[in-house]
Order: structure tokens, then C-alpha cells, then sequence
């Protein structure tokens, strides 16, 4: 089980699988350097990231899904410790950012779309907003993708949101993280910061 949370009443969650490039977009959040591996799975407790004087932090929780190397057991053991964590502090949770490959996402999803299947990153979305917490999908590698538009869309539509994704962009956020391009998640991520009444919170994301 994941302890050692320090005593901070607001947080945003950073979850996605393995390999799709959230530490990198910590690094380039906070200017904190994260450590990140070649190999799928480094992350395997939550990174806390409590630099900011005001009481909140953004928190960077550990892969899921595929890694190489790791047993299904420990695989579905991280999950399910994923889970207890955002359940267990949903009510500071403000907002959750699920990070997704933009260049392999789709594939992934509609490979593991079985009968009894739900993909990972298709349950982490209905999961938070379950338990009430705002959810936005930052869509990273996109300079990797050339029909942006296309794949974007397509998103939506795994997700169960109607496109076009123009309409969704407080919940559909294309970035690319390696190379500082991540203002639409900062946006984003101002507008429900906004909603919730935390302005004091929206300097971190300029």
C-alpha cells in the first residue's frame, strides 16, 4: 500500500500506463527532475511533489499496465494500490490528469476492448469521475501523430464522449511533453482549478 502521503489538503494525480511519459511531464511541470527509466514500470510508488509553500501538491502515481519484467501479480498489486489512493483521497483530489501515448493509445484500447474487457485507461477515466474527481486526458507525443484531428476524435469517441474533440478541450489535452509543449493541459487545468474556486492554485500553471 502507498504511504508516506504528506499532509496536504488539495493535490492533482498524474496516472496513465507505463511508458507514456508522465515523469517527463512532472519534469516539466514543476522543473523538478523525476527519475526516469528506458524500462517500463521505474515508478513504482507515488512521486509527491509538495514544493509549492501553499498547501497542495501534484502527485505522480506509478504506471500501469504492461511492463516488462514485472509479474502480473505485482502488475495488478500497483493497480489496485492506485485505486486505494484515489479513493481514499478523493475529497482532496482536485483534479485528476490521466496521460495517454497519442501515437498508441487507440490501438491499445481497441486491442484489450474484449467482452469482459475495459481497457485501462478507458476504466481510470470513469473510475475518478466516479468518485467525483474532474478528469483531464493529456494526450502526449502528438508530434509523433500526423492526423492529429482523426486520432483526437477518435479518442472521444473510446471514451464515450461525442466528437468532434474541439468541443471537449477542458478534458481533451494534446501535448508534447519533451518538448514543453503543454499548454492546452495547463489551460485545462486553470479552467478547473477555476470552477473549483482554487485561483490561488493557477499560478502554478502559466
Amino acid at each position: 500500500m502507498f504511504d508516506n502521503r504528506p499532509d496536504r489538503d488539495a493535490e492533482i494525480v498524474f496516472v496513465g500506463r507505463s511508458n507514456v511519459g508522465k515523469s517527463t511531464l512532472m519534469r516539466e511541470l514543476t522543473g523538478h527532475k523525476f527519475e526516469t527509466g528506458g524500462k517500463p514500470g521505474v515508478t513504482r510508488k507515488p512521486n509527491h511533489f509538495d514544493w509549492a509553500s501553499e498547501d497542495f501538491m501534484l502527485t505522480d502515481l506509478p504506471g500501469f499496465g504492461f511492463m516488462s519484467g514485472v509479474g502480473d501479480e505485482h502488475r495488478e498489486q500497483i493497480k489496485t494500490d492506485i485505486v486505494h489512493y484515489i479513493e481514499d483521497n478523493a475529497e482532496k483530489i482536485l483534479l485528476g490528469v490521466l496521460v495517454v501515448d497519442g501515437k498508441s493509445v487507440i490501438d491499445i484500447i481497441d486491442r484489450h476492448s474484449g467482452e469482459d474487457e475495459i481497457p485501462h485507461d478507458v476504466e481510470m477515466f470513469y473510475f475518478l469521475q466516479d468518485v467525483g474527481i474532474p478528469v483531464v486526458v493529456a494526450v502526449n507525443k502528438m508530434d509523433k501523430v500526423d492526423d492529429k484531428d482523426d486520432r483526437l476524435n477518435d479518442l472521444c469517441d473510446r471514451l464515450g464522449l461525442h466528437p468532434p474533440w474541439k468541443q471537449w478541450q477542458d478534458t481533451i489535452a494534446p501535448i508534447t511533453a519533451k518538448r514543453g509543449s503543454i499548454d492546452s493541459l495547463n489551460e485545462s487545468v486553470k479552467e478547473h482549478l477555476h470552477d473549483q474556486k482554487r485561483d490561488d492554485l493557477l499560478k502554478f500553471f502559466s
